[in-house]
Order: structure tokens, then C-alpha cells, then sequence
């Protein structure tokens, strides 16, 4: 992503251009734009013109369009099943703000973005720290697929390439290899095809990628060929790693990613560490429960009482529709950060952010334990206390 020009002051009210590159930036436009924004983009609009004889002659017009936005749409292919789509097209829904010669003020539009086309995003109630920090991010040079994987069983195999906030799956391979007599030669086709696929799919030869893993639940991941290709085999001798996992599904990633092998040659990167995170909040509500609390009220609640130690949210909350619901989280990250505590955003577009989506989509882990039961007894109590007092006060100022 390309920063064309940024202005905002103090209190947040400002705007930021863009130009998207690829499609991990139109995930992070994804994930800026919001309901209400002033969004300014390139659209081609139909003109009609009717001359002095009555004859109508339609033409099209390229101008920049200014919406407030009311929907966002995507179109393209999806990385995975379960997770909302990365596209190379973000949709853009809203009436028109800015008058031109050609469109109305308040006529409904809907803008194309698309990479290598900027875009301008202005935010009514202004830039939380959640936005800006997502801007500076998306703007750091450099980035790409970061682990080029292929996840195989038996027959089949799925090619999938990691970045820092998307999983993408580049090819699928399937194959059946039933019966006995056919086996050997099925499977020998199968192995082929892989390293077809493998050599289309996976740029083994780019230096940002930092590993290439064949994982699998049995031998298949062994018995993978490599022909005699000198950059393939350099690549593979530097790079390759073999992990077992339980299954062949790509939701198996998240145990490549917290493998001790991944785990030493990837902790600087992002999804490698919300791959860790994620597996000692598990492995903590499994030994003291007391210490891994998920669910929006509850960790507000550990929040509140400074027992916060990492705080683990997925990024799909900060797409809330309602504007409070936003704040609230962005609030809950930053009264979190300003006492010390660790956060850790998880992108939705990995298999470990969809696995956080199940637990609500917010979690932590506590750095003493709290019973639960305790503290909502504790709170029920506190209100009650503040209602007394609010009555009193009220009878007292009735009566004088």
C-alpha cells in the first residue's frame, strides 16, 4: 500500500489517499472503510446527451465520485471457506456528497476500487488509534507471502500461502486412489501433480518467503517428489520444513504454525505469534481457568480491574456496524495497552483469528487468577450500592 497524502489533526478529524497494490491491501481497505465514511474514489459513470434535433447519444465519463458510505461489498475469489473474502474489488455503496456536472448531489452510487487506483477516506467521528495503527501497517514496505505451504493427505493436497494478515489457498489438488491394483500408479500421478501444482503456486524463489511446508498426517509429506530443478532443490535445502499434523484440512495450519521447527524460524512474524498466543490461552483454560477469561463482558470486566496480562482480539470486531460497539473495543485495546498489558489483533483472514471468532472474538489471559462468579457478584453488588445512593439523594432533594 502507498500512502498518497495524509492530514489529521489532534482530535483525529482528517483524511488519508491510498493507492492499493495487491490484495492484503484491499483486505486492509476492507477493514477501514466503515459505515459513514467519506470515501473518494475514480468511477466511470454513463452519460446521455440529448442534441437540439431530439436524438440521444450516451457516452462514458470518468470522473472522482465522493460517497458516504452505506454498504461495502467484495467480489473474487475467497482464500478460505470460512472466512470473509479477499478480492481484488472492494464495492463501495452510498449517495453522493461532492456535486459535479454530471451527478446530483444525494444520487446513489456505487464505486469500483481496485488495485492501483487511489482512494481517499475520511472519517465523520474521526480516526481511532485502531484505524491509524492499521494505516501505518499496511504501509510498511516489503511485504508478501511470508510461508508457502501445502497441506496433503492421501490424495489430496491444498496449496496455501501465508502472509501477515491473510491466508491465501492458491490451488486445490484431488485425486482418487482407491483399489489396490491402481494404487501405486494413482498415487504416483498424484505425486506428480503436486509438484506441478507446487511449482505454479508457491514462489519458492522469492526471498520474502521465509519458509516453504509440506505437512501432512502420515508419509505422504516424505514421499513428495523433487526433480532435478537447482533453484527448487537451493530453495527447498534452505527453506523446506516437514511437520506432521493431525489432519489434512487447512485448518490444520494452526498446528504448522506452532510447531517448534516453524516457531524458530518465524517468531518475529505476525501470524506465527497469534499462533502462539492463541495456544497458551488454550493451554491456560485447560490448566487454570481462573486466568483465561473470554467473552466482551467478562474481559471488560478483567480489564477494568487491571488483571489483563495479553489481550487476544480478532480484527472482525472493529467492523461492527454500530459505532459504539467500535468504540467500546477500541477503548477496552487501549485502556489495556496504557496499563502495561500485551495485544495481539488477529487477522479473521487466518486460521487461528476464525478459531478466536468462536470464543466470541475477544479473549485474555490474566495475570493473577479471578473467579468469575466473584467479580459479577461483586459488580451486581457495586450497581446496586450506586442505585441506593442515587434514590437517597433523589428523596433527599425532593424533601428539601
Amino acid at each position: 500500500m502507498k500512502l498518497v497524502g495524509k492530514y489529521i489533526d489532534k482530535s483525529g478529524v482528517g483524511y488519508v489517499s491510498l493507492r492499493p497494490e495487491d490484495n492484503e491491501d484491499m483486505w486492509h481497505l476492507y477493514n477501514l472503510i466503515q459505515q459513514n465514511d467519506l470515501v473518494r474514489a475514480p468511477a466511470i459513470r454513463r452519460v446521455q446527451n440529448v442534441s437540439a434535433t431530439g436524438s440521444t447519444e450516451s457516452h462514458r465519463v470518468r470522473l472522482n465520485l465522493t460517497l458516504q458510505v452505506s454498504r461495502q461489498a467484495s467480489s473474487g475469489s475467497a482464500p478460505s471457506s470460512s472466512a470473509p473474502p479477499t478480492t481484488a474489488t472492494l464495492h463501495i455503496s452510498g449517495r453522493v456528497t461532492s456535486e459535479n456536472q454530471h451527478v446530483k448531489m444525494g444520487a446513489f452510487h456505487t464505486l469500483d476500487i481496485e488495485p492501483n487506483r487511489d482512494v481517499r477516506i475520511e472519517k465523520i467521528d474521526g480516526w481511532d488509534s485502531i484505524a491509524l495503527s492499521r494505516v501505518e501497517e499496511s504501509c510498511v514496505p516489503g511485504r508478501g507471502a511470508e510461508v508457502g505451504a501445502v497441506v496433503c493427505g492421501e490424495g489430496t493436497a491444498a496449496f496455501c500461502l501465508l502472509s501477515q494478515h491473510l491466508t491465501v489457498i492458491a490451488h486445490r489438488v484431488s485425486a482418487s486412489a482407491s483399489g489396490t491394483s491402481q494404487h501405486e500408479k494413482a498415487m504416483a500421478k498424484f505425486y506428480m501433480t503436486v509438484y506441478d501444482a507446487f511449482i505454479r503456486h508457491i514462489p519458492y524463489n522469492d526471498p520474502s518467503l521465509r519458509a516453504i511446508v509440506f505437512a501432512s498426517p502420515g508419509w505422504v509429506r516424505d514421499a513428495l517428489p523433487s526433480r532435478g530443478d537447482k533453484l527448487l532443490a537451493k530453495s527447498l535445502r534452505e527453506k523446506g520444513l516437514k511437520v506432521h499434523i493431525s489432519s489434512a484440512h487447512v485448518h490444520s495450519l494452526v498446528e504448522v504454525l506452532k510447531s517448534p521447527e516453524i516457531v524458530a524460524q518465524l517468531k518475529e512474524t505476525k501470524f506465527a505469534r497469534e499462533g502462539i498466543v492463541l495456544d497458551k490461552f488454550f493451554k491456560m483454560l485447560g490448566s487454570d481457568e481462573m486466568r483465561a477469561w473470554y467473552g466482551p463482558d467478562h474481559v471488560c470486566l478483567a480489564a477494568d480491574r487491571g488483571a489483563v496480562g495479553t489481550l487476544l482480539i480478532s480484527d472482525e470486531l472493529f467492523r461492527a456496524s454500530d459505532p459504539k460497539t467500535r468504540k467500546r473495543y477500541v477503548s477496552l485495546v487501549e485502556s489495556v495497552q496504557q496499563k502495561g498489558a500485551e495485544v495481539v489483533i488477529f487477522s479473521s483472514m487466518h486460521e487461528s483469528g476464525q478459531q478466536l471468532n468462536q470464543l466470541t472474538g475477544v479473549a485474555a489471559i490474566l495475570t493473577f487468577p479471578l473467579d468469575i462468579e466473584v467479580v459479577e457478584a461483586e459488580e451486581k453488588e457495586a450497581a446496586e450500592e450506586a442505585a441506593r445512593k442515587r434514590q437517597d439523594s433523589e428523596e433527599e432533594g425532593a424533601v428539601g
